[in-house]
């Protein structure tokens, strides 16, 4: 199969800051995991490629930082999307009332031409949920987004979520006329600029992933 018939998809993952979003795109990419808090500047960028059952896909997938100051350029970076992947730390309910804001936004912006995803991280702090599964699995349902509970730490749900989410985006290409590159975000890339920050003491273990 020529690269011609590669289809080019750009994700973005939203949420709070030390959500682990920066930890899930790490894990991801390049199969790492660090224990310190990392935290992103503006925005910084990874790319994958798939080969599912013959078909293949070049995923950008775009990492958001997810402090306060930097919420206003969540357009800048979520526009022309084809995914997106909404984190929370489930023993943080703030962070999952702020995956609702989200969302909102992404359906007003965007309507229905972007497949979401929506993550429940750092399930390796089970014994410290905050969150109910229950009540988070029926607010995905209803908003036509799939839930997934995930670990950097322990790299679980992560393939599965990023498999899932890059077949759904296959099969929306697939009805759509055929273009040069697929659709494409078509963006720069901004800089790459990851903080690794020493980690703090009284940090729960895991707190990154």
């Amino acid at each position: 199969m020529s690269a011609s018939n590669t289809k080019q998809f750009k994700v973005v993952l939203l949420g709070e800051g030390c959500v682990g979003k920066t930890s899930l795109v790490l894990r991801y990419c390049q199969n790492t995991f660090n224990d310190h808090h990392l935290s992103t500047l503006q925005a910084s960028y990874q790319d994958k490629k798939l080969n599912i059952g013959g078909q293949r896909a070049h995923l950008s997938i775009w990492d958001t930082a997810g402090q306060e100051r930097f919420h206003a350029l969540g357009p800048i970076y979520y526009r022309d999307s084809n995914g997106a992947i909404l984190v929370y730390d489930i023993t943080d309910e703030d962070s999952f009332a702020k995956v609702k804001n989200w969302v909102r936004e992404l359906r007003k912006m965007l309507g229905d031409n972007i497949e979401l995803c929506i993550a429940g991280n750092k399930i390796d702090l089970e014994k410290d949920r905050k969150v109910d599964k229950a009540t988070a699995l029926q607010y995905a349902q209803s908003v036509g987004a799939k839930h997934y509970d995930t670990s950097a730490k322990l790299d679980k749900g992560v393939s599965d979520m990023m498999l899932d989410l890059t077949k759904r985006m296959l099969a929306v290409a697939a009805t759509e006329k055929p273009t040069s590159n697929g659709r494409s975000g078509g963006r720069p890339r901004p800089p790459v600029v990851i903080v690794d920050d020493e980690p703090n003491t009284n940090q729960r273990s895991g707190g990154c992933c």
